[in-house]
C-alpha cells in the first residue's frame, strides 16, 4: 500500500505540498528532523518511552500547526517580507548635508 504524493507546480507558481507553500516545506522538514533527534536524546537519556512520545507528540503538533498557520497567513514571501521589515530603521538621522551634496554632484557628473 504505497501512497503517491503529487507536488503541484505550474509555471511561475510556488511549490505546494498539502497546502504548504515554498519555504514552509523546508521549515516543516527541519522541525520533523529536530523532533526525531530530540526523541532520540530523550529516549537514550533514560526517559520513559511513553513520556517521550507524549512530549514529542505535543510539541510536534504545536509546531506543525504553527507552520501551517504561517503558510496560510503570509503565503510564499510574506514571512520573509515581515522579517525584512523588522530590519528597517524607524528613521534616519543625518548631522550634515554633506552626503546629499555628494550625491547631487555625482548625478551631474553622470549626465
Amino acid at each position: 500500500m504505497s501512497s503517491v504524493y503529487h507536488i503541484n507546480k505550474g509555471i511561475n507558481k510556488p511549490i505546494e505540498f498539502h497546502g504548504l507553500k515554498a519555504q514552509y516545506i523546508g521549515y516543516l522538514a527541519g522541525v520533523l528532523i529536530g523532533l526525531l533527534i530530540l526523541y532520540a536524546i530523550l529516549y537514550i537519556s533514560g526517559l520513559n518511552a511513553y513520556l517521550c512520545l507524549a512530549l514529542i507528540g505535543g510539541t510536534g503538533t504545536a509546531l506543525v500547526m504553527t507552520i501551517f498557520r504561517l503558510s496560510h497567513k503570509y503565503g510564499q514571501y510574506g514571512l520573509l517580507k515581515k522579517g525584512a521589515r523588522r530590519g528597517l530603521p524607524i528613521y534616519l538621522k543625518f548631522r550634515t548635508r554633506k552626503i546629499f551634496i555628494h550625491l547631487q554632484q555625482q548625478g551631474h557628473d553622470q549626465h
